[in-house]
């Protein structure tokens, strides 16, 4: 069921939003579903630049208009959610619950970070411009990106009679992950005033020390470390994972 921008994945109660990352959409957490549904009402959501290779979006690209448009998702739902989000949506999710509090009532942020100045797009750049927008293949999509993110992005790609294509536009992709290298959201952070759990990958894509930083001097903030994960943490340590989102949305109603 489609409630506007979110799209509705079971359970009852409190409602649950699923916010994925660059290059995710909202399918992606169908490993989680089974357990999340059990604690409310969950939904996902897909960013824009992230529902279909030539869906357009008609605003520039930043922060601000990500933001906007969640808000726009969760405003719909009539009562403040509990945000999920991994890399790409945690930032989202922490700076929607500074600018509008009345959407948020708790957080949960993987792996990402509030200040990414300087590190530029640079090495994987090459990389990603040069991905087909066609797979033939799940096994092409599997070999690509690797057995846990392969699986992700099989089932973020579009499903098409020849295979699995790009859901959006690497360029664009490039252009929002470099817009981080030239602000930070310490401010954000530092405004956020609901319960937040704090997961970070052992292997993490953030700078060392912030997600740490950022349970120091957030409020009333949770912060775990998973050793040996990598950036998809709830795929690639899915009990630990569980272990630690599953008590905090229950103890947050």
């Amino acid at each position: 069921m489609r409630s506007g921008l979110l799209e509705g994945r079971g359970g009852v109660g409190e409602p649950i939003v699923l916010v994925h990352g660059l290059m995710g959409r909202g399918t992606t957490w169908s490993r989680q579903l089974p357990w999340l549904t059990a604690l409310g009402e969950v939904y996902t959501y897909d960013a824009p630049w992230h529902r279909g290779r030539d869906v357009t979006d008609p605003h520039p690209i930043s922060t601000e208009r990500f933001v906007d448009d969640l808000a726009e998702a969760v405003a719909a739902l009539g009562r403040p959610a509990k945000m999920v989000g991994h890399s790409m949506g945690g930032l989202h999710s922490w700076c929607l619950a500074a600018a509008r509090p009345e959407l948020v009532s708790a957080l949960v942020v993987e792996d990402m970070a509030p200040d990414f100045r300087g590190r530029t797009t640079g090495p994987w750049e090459p990389w990603l411009r040069a991905l087909p927008a066609e797979f033939a293949s799940e096994r092409q999509v599997l070999d690509e990106f690797g057995p846990v993110a392969g699986r992700y992005f099989v089932e973020a790609f579009d499903r098409t009679e020849m295979g699995w294509r790009l859901h959006g536009r690497p360029e664009r992709w490039i252009e929002i992950a470099a817009q981080w290298g030239h602000r930070d959201y310490w401010q954000q952070w530092q405004a956020v005033r609901v319960p937040t759990l704090l997961v970070e990958a052992g292997n993490s894509v953030t700078p060392p020390g912030q997600m740490e930083r950022m349970g120091a001097t957030g409020f009333r903030v949770t912060h775990l470390r998973v050793p040996g994960a990598g950036h998809l943490v709830h795929d690639d340590a899915p009990r630990q994972y569980r272990d630690a989102v599953e008590p905090f949305l229950a103890q947050n109603p």
